[in-house]
């Protein structure tokens, strides 16, 4: 524990009152996050809001996996305040988005500079202009000097259909020195349009927040509000919840190890895989009508009821799927030109896996057993627990084997649950949200932990809400795998991590 002793301590998707979280001083908010990002702890959350008495109020959420438990404290700041990241690496991207938002400036941050690329609504955009060089532009990147190293470009746009982002490598010869990565070109202003709800937007604009993850980040949401509204929600519909979780899981699972297989140019995986995903966004399309699962989760519980006749079904398109998949991914480890190609490349240490704070399978590869089902349980996952699937060697091949591992006990635990259907109604009547209140929500989505915090107003309604994708964390995971590798190993190092572009952009 930090040496701080005024703290809010909550549970996961447990609501307080807003004034239950301490305002610190300047020096005592920095021991609390630094001291509990060191001492078994992790930074989960770090944002602004304006006051109305001026300025603004940062809040820091560490999240305790050991204890299940989520410290929460505030601090204020004017226009400056010294940053954190020089004693809490895990601070980064959280202070470069502050700034941005509320044009408060952490001085001294090694490489401050904008998290997104948004003409239309930039307050805090003078804190950069007031930067020195190199930091005073928009698309400076850090170079590396010499004779015979050379720098390369790739996108933001791409060959492919994937959303805009930017890479620039610095190497020499065929060495990468240093990976930056710039996102943000296509800010959508989702949690803007989010504050004066809930309405009849807002549900539309959680399923589609992260398209391949409409599952998690709308159970996430939907968490918050029940929580806020004093709702619980039936069991049968936490069981279905569960449920489309673990097939949103198998879904991405399957298609990144096709993709994998593909990238180290094995086809039969990538053949198999690429048809397989597809049962399993078929499976969910049978819960609920909708291949990623929208239309399924909702405040209160679930829209769709599970008949027998449907029930029967998934049933026997699982067990048909789950032998197929496990043909098409066994041939990956009989291979041994695979095995050696996935072995060496990408690896990351798991003293800097802690250091950044990373998150999913990304961390689990590196022999972190973090998984917010069993640190910090959720809906069936507070009776039901899915055994942690954690390799050592933090590579390529141990980010491939642990997402294995997770589809075999994700397989496992759907079909206990579909013998195993609680009856009863699912879903319960939905109540105003309470005023003044505020809530971290977590969720094990495939990529990593989900984190919402939303804050209600006077009237109950959203003052802010705030959504951290899993890819927030784990994008530097990927820069630092990079150093070291042949420029050529970026694309199989790439997609063993498969980030998200758009869960990144709100």
């Amino acid at each position: 524990m930090s040496s701080v002793t005024s703290t809010c301590v909550l549970r996961n998707s447990q609501a307080a009152a807003i004034a239950s979280a301490p305002v610190l001083g300047e020096s005592e908010f920095r021991a609390f996050v630094t001291e509990g990002a060191r001492e078994g702890g992790r930074l989960v959350a770090f944002f602004g809001y304006p006051q109305s008495e001026g300025g603004i109020r940062l809040l820091a959420a560490i999240a305790r996996g050991g204890e299940s438990s989520l410290e929460v404290a505030t601090t204020r700041v004017d226009r400056v305040y010294p940053s954190l990241t020089t004693d809490c690496v895990q601070a980064h991207g959280f202070e470069r988005e502050i700034a941005e938002q509320w044009g408060v400036e952490p001085q001294g941050h090694p490489w401050l500079k904008p998290v997104r690329f948004h003409e239309s609504y930039r307050p805090g955009q003078d804190v950069f202009k007031r930067q020195q060089p190199p930091q005073a532009g928009l698309a400076d990147f850090y170079r590396i000097e010499g004779e015979e190293v050379h720098e390369v470009a790739v996108g933001p746009v791409h060959a492919g259909i994937i959303e805009p982002g930017h890479f620039r490598f610095q190497c020499h010869g065929e060495e990468v020195l240093h990976l930056e990565i710039s996102l943000g070109y296509q800010h959508r202003g989702v949690e803007r349009a989010l504050v004066g709800g809930p309405n009849a937007r807002s549900l539309h604009l959680m399923e589609t927040l992260a398209g391949d993850t409409t599952i998690g980040h709308t159970t996430a949401y939907c968490q918050a509000v029940e929580s806020l509204t004093g709702v619980r929600v039936p069991a049968r519909a936490q069981a279905i919840r569960a449920i489309a979780l673990e097939l949103e899981r198998l879904a991405n699972h399957t298609g990144d190890l096709g993709a994998l297989a593909g990238d180290a140019g094995y086809l039969p995986t990538m053949s198999y895989c690429g048809r397989i995903r597809g049962d399993f966004l078929n499976i969910t399309a049978l819960l609920c009508g909708n291949r990623f699962g929208r239309n399924l989760i909702c405040p209160g519980g679930v829209a769709r009821e599970l008949d027998k006749n449907r029930l029967a079904q998934l049933e026997t398109r699982l067990a048909q799927a789950s032998q197929d998949v496990a043909s098409a991914v066994n041939l990956l480890w009989e291979s041994s030109s695979v095995r050696a190609r996935f072995e060496n490349t990408g690896t990351l240490s798991k003293e800097t896996c802690l250091q950044l704070g990373l998150v999913g399978p990304v961390a689990r590869a590196c022999g972190v057993e973090r998984d917010a089902r069993r640190e910090f349980p959720f809906g069936l996952y507070r009776f039901f627990q899915i055994p942690v699937s954690t390799f050592h060697h933090g590579n390529v091949f141990g980010r491939a084997f642990v997402r294995w591992l997770e589809i075999q006990r994700s397989i496992n635990f759907i079909q206990q649950q579909l013998k195993a259907l609680p009856g009863g109604a699912i879903r319960a009547e939905m109540k105003p949200m309470a005023p003044g209140q505020f809530c971290l929500s977590l969720v094990e989505g495939w990529r990593g932990e989900i984190c919402h915090v939303g804050l209600t107003g006077d009237q109950g309604q959203w003052m802010l809400y705030k959504v951290k994708d899993p890819s927030f964390h784990n994008w530097m995971g990927l820069a630092v795998a990079l150093r070291g590798q042949q420029i050529s190993d970026f694309p199989l190092c790439n997609k063993s991590f498969n980030l998200s572009y758009c869960g990144h952009d709100l």
